[in-house]
């Protein structure tokens, strides 16, 4: 049997708790669906995940009706379910929370909020946000030259924000400006002193080269250092130790310098930011203060500042719903608003300023739900199976500690209570001591390797059993859970944790990761998943839990030439973006869906873009048909001169090469 042949039923299944009648409400407790799946996923009648795009009152979508509709069209997996209509609830739910805030405090002014493009720069993506944010004037956030570029066009109404940040030189500051010239509100934010003198070059018309347009006045912002930090996995990307932005005292001498200048300057919008994915709704409202008082200085020093700018970092729930965990937060969207709204009007009414147009660069809020990347699990290893069909050895004093090992493990009763400290710290320690003597052994040549691999296979079985037991007592202890992480099957999944999952491998952020089918079958088995990549860092072996500590997920046996598929959830923000090209597998294929309530199954496909094939995969790091052909016929024909090859076979050979260009990069499961 091969190691990663699909597993029999054979072994004993690790166990989760037993219920009489697994349902899909126990799936949906034991993947916490209810906390990251917030109104929008969870598990139907049929055992399998679906979605309701449009909130908890609105139909849903079966995501294995997707699936089988793809692959009846030839898809192949790895592939993105996107959900577009998610994303108009997504902008919907923001703008209206800040409108709820501002109604329940008496605010006196609006929210203006601008997506980062930064975030998911795919034209479907923006284009579909853009949509559904025109009746709020929703903007857009540029962070290049490049980004400024694709942005800049879609400026079709005059009220729409399009905030530019990053580091700027003289082309992008006279792109700015004309796009101000064209009547747009684009504002570039100042994040160092020095690009005050760009900006007023633009302003003077020298750098366009153009005086015609006179002192018409070049609106900009200014990035501001809080000393509120923010907090969670990008905490050091805002406060005082942000690498972009002014301080207070660089503040003040802007202030000076532009009071002084005869340039046409129009001081609109002040910025700040705390970080990606801020845990914690109090770090938030002292941000609003601190930066509320920063705004009124601004006011009564003579600015017309009217925008203050709150950056990004409104997060999701990526975790079980525990605030004090890696990727968690503590806050809703309803209370994330209520927070900056209230901190800005107890600011400027305490000032006696004018309360200030609230923006904010809400880019993982808007985008992470709406796109699930589904991968097919093809195989599964698991450790000491292929010892378990050896014979008992010859007589060994280690075989006979093994077999004491199995007899003397303790099973709680009810005469004997549980002592989990006790009983798994001996158990740890005896299982370590008979591996660490069975290899000593085995080195010195005191044992055969038979024997060696058949220890082995029984240790992993005792392993095994020691956190089985400690499960029907609760969750697995501290002290089980290196155990944990090594009994875990393997199952190897058709994708790349490189390209696909970047900030899990980069960052340890979770993402939450299920079977979207037979959800109304009890798991039987806890694995690892490992991708395709040829890197040991190519696997994903955390997962979301209270505690946010977790080594393994609950997944099902597998079943011959029956596809067994995952879904990781919430990949809206970055994950498309960022993923590099390791080992290069490339971009995957994706499907836009949509909710139709007059279809049978509610939704239709609206595109299918196919993933890249090997030929444009090798073209983006210079590799072409033409040149490798080429040298591949050059191989091939010295062979069949040097009589290795036959002249058919390398006809043959050659045009399978050929052929292979047009595939796609990932494994094609159902090639025969």
């Amino acid at each position: 049997m091969s190691e990663l042949a699909l597993a029999s039923d054979a072994s004993e299944p690790l166990s989760t708790p037993a219920h009489a009648a697994w349902t899909p409400s126990d799936a949906m407790d034991l993947y916490h669906v209810r906390r990251w799946g917030m109104s929008y996923f969870f598990v139907n009648d049929h055992g399998h995940v679906a979605v309701r795009p449009e909130g908890s009152e609105r139909p849903a979508i079966d995501l294995m009706d997707v699936v089988n509709e793809l692959r009846s069209e030839g898809l192949q997996t790895p592939f993105l379910l996107r959900f577009q209509d998610l994303l108009h609830t997504r902008v919907k739910r923001l703008n209206e929370a800040f409108r709820r805030a501002i109604e329940e405090t008496g605010y006196r002014n609006v929210y203006q909020g601008v997506f980062p493009i930064k975030v998911n720069q795919l034209r479907e993506v923006v284009e579909e946000i853009l949509e559904a944010g025109q009746p709020y004037r929703y903007g857009l956030e540029c962070g290049s030259k490049a980004e400024l570029v694709a942005t800049l066009p879609y400026l079709e109404n005059e009220d729409m924000l399009l905030v530019c940040n990053g580091y700027k030189d003289a082309e992008m500051m006279r792109l700015l400006r004309a796009g101000q010239l064209l009547g747009k509100n684009v504002i570039p934010i100042l994040e160092r002193l020095e690009e005050l003198d760009l900006l007023r070059d633009v302003a003077n018309g020298r750098v366009a080269g153009d005086e015609a347009d006179g002192p018409r006045p070049a609106a900009f912002g200014v990035r501001v250092k809080l000393a509120t930090a923010g907090a969670g996995l990008w905490a050091e990307s805002g406060g005082e130790g942000s690498k972009f932005g002014l301080s207070l005292a660089e503040i003040v001498q802007l202030a000076q310098t532009i009071r002084h200048s005869r340039s046409p300057l129009d001081f609109r919008l002040l910025h700040y930011h705390l970080g990606s994915q801020l845990s914690s709704v109090e770090n938030v409202r002292l941000a609003a203060l601190e930066a509320g008082r920063v705004y009124a200085w601004l006011i009564k020093q003579g600015f017309d500042v009217r925008y203050v700018d709150i950056g990004g970092g409104l997060g999701v729930t990526y975790e079980a719903g525990n605030a004090d965990v890696r990727g968690g937060i503590d806050y809703t969207l309803g209370e994330f608003a209520t927070a900056v709204v209230g901190a800005f009007k107890e600011v400027c009414d305490a000032e006696a300023v004018p309360h200030p147009v609230i923006v904010s660069e809400s880019g993982r809020a808007v985008a992470a739900y709406h796109s699930v990347l589904i991968v097919e699990a093809i195989g599964r290893h698991e450790k000491g199976e292929a010892a378990r069909q050896m014979p008992r050895p010859v007589p060994h004093p280690l075989v006979e500690a093994v077999d004491a090992l199995a007899t003397t493990r303790r099973k709680p009763s009810e005469t004997a209570p549980y002592d989990a400290v006790d009983s798994n710290t001996d158990a740890v320690a005896r299982i370590n001591a008979l591996r660490t003597d069975a290899t000593d052994a085995f080195r010195d040549g005191h044992i055969p390797l038979e024997t060696r691999a058949w220890i082995e296979g029984q240790l992993w079985d005792a392993q095994r059993a020691l956190l089985a037991d400690a499960r029907a007592h609760g969750s697995i202890p501290p002290e089980l859970a290196t155990f944990e992480r090594q009994s875990a099957d393997q199952y190897l999944c058709d994708f790349s944790v490189f390209r696909s999952m970047v900030d899990h491998w980069a960052l340890g952020q979770h993402f939450p990761i299920m079977p979207i089918h037979r959800l109304n079958q009890c798991p039987e088995r806890r694995g690892v998943l490992v991708d395709l990549t040829c890197d040991s860092d190519g696997k994903v072996a955390s997962f979301i839990a209270p505690d946010g500590r977790k080594h393994a997920l609950e997944l099902h046996t597998l079943r011959p030439n029956q596809p067994y598929f995952l879904g990781v959830f919430l990949m809206g923000a970055y994950q498309d973006i960022m993923g590099d090209m390791h080992n290069l597998f490339g971009r995957v294929a994706e499907a836009h869906v949509y909710l139709d309530e007059a279809e049978d199954d509610n939704f239709y496909v609206e595109q299918i873009l196919p993933g890249q094939n090997i030929e444009e995969i090798l073209a983006s790091v210079q590799y072409f048909p033409y040149d490798l052909v080429r040298r591949m016929d050059k191989l091939v024909r010295r062979e069949v001169k040097r009589g290795r090859i036959r002249a058919k076979e390398g006809v043959q050979l050659l045009g399978m090469y050929r052929s292979v260009f047009n595939a796609y990069t990932y494994v094609d499961v159902d090639a025969p």
